[in-house]
């Protein structure tokens, strides 16, 4: 059995020694000719977190509105937009845009400077979040998630499954000719429940699609602030098959 145990640790403190994890969030569309840097970035993330010792969760969701200029992004989801308007609002933006990373569901920049990822990153690990998430696979594809929140707020439990290794042969719109390698491409992204008197105890099943990558899977859980969309807890497992 995989088992992830983040944020406070079993005690409930987090050691002076660690670190806290960082969820990055990049908004993404192959339809978009300033996109393909942060992708790069979020595949090097991707690379490099296992070294580093960092404890990054990453998501790379495809919006689907630069679909009209010539290229349908195959990754891209209603949801995902839905998802950075939601954002936009929290931070009174007048749009969305991209490619826009999101920490921690805290800051928000344009997400193609590789120095300024590292930094809002570093710096996002050294803050503590109120909320423990342990996962263990009771079994393939069904996934014990409890949580326990130090946070007065109300918080919505997110599951999702990421996919690495991916890559497309772009053949139109502004990244026509172009092949694009992507890394933690969110396949599903959904809400589990909340974390009700502070708590959320449950197993989920985790269907995948005949078209992934069971390797390549990561499982991700989200506890997630219902009004201010800050996240407030974090963690992740490859998947069990």
């Amino acid at each position: 059995m995989l088992v992830a145990v983040a944020v406070l640790g079993l005690c409930g403190i987090l050691p002076a020694s660690a670190q806290s994890p960082v969820v990055v969030e990049l908004f993404t569309s192959e339809g978009c000719s300033s996109c393909p840097p942060a992708d790069a970035i979020l595949v090097d993330l991707d690379r490099q977190s296992a070294q580093s010792g960092r404890d990054l969760i990453l998501l790379g969701e495809h919006v689907d509105y630069w679909n009209y200029i010539g290229w349908t992004d195959r990754f891209s989801s209603a949801q995902f937009s839905q998802r950075q308007n939601d954002y936009a609002r929290s931070f009174h933006l007048g749009s969305a845009y991209t490619p826009q990373m999101v920490i921690d569901g805290r800051v928000q920049f344009v997400g193609n400077e590789s120095s300024e990822v590292h930094r809002k990153i570093d710096e996002a690990a050294k803050e503590p979040k109120p909320a423990q998430v342990l996962l263990q696979w009771e079994k393939p594809g069904r996934l014990h998630v409890a949580v326990q929140s130090h946070s007065a707020s109300q918080a919505k439990v997110l599951l999702g499954v990421t996919e690495d290794g991916l890559s497309t042969n772009v053949g139109g719109g502004e990244n026509g000719g172009r092949t694009l390698h992507h890394a933690a491409v969110v396949r599903q992204l959904r809400e589990v429940g909340s974390t009700g008197k502070n708590a959320f105890d449950s197993t989920v099943d985790v269907p995948i699609h005949p078209d992934w990558n069971p390797a390549k899977l990561k499982v991700v859980v989200l506890v997630q602030d219902s009004a201010n969309n800050r996240i407030l807890g974090a963690a992740q497992v490859s998947y069990q098959q």
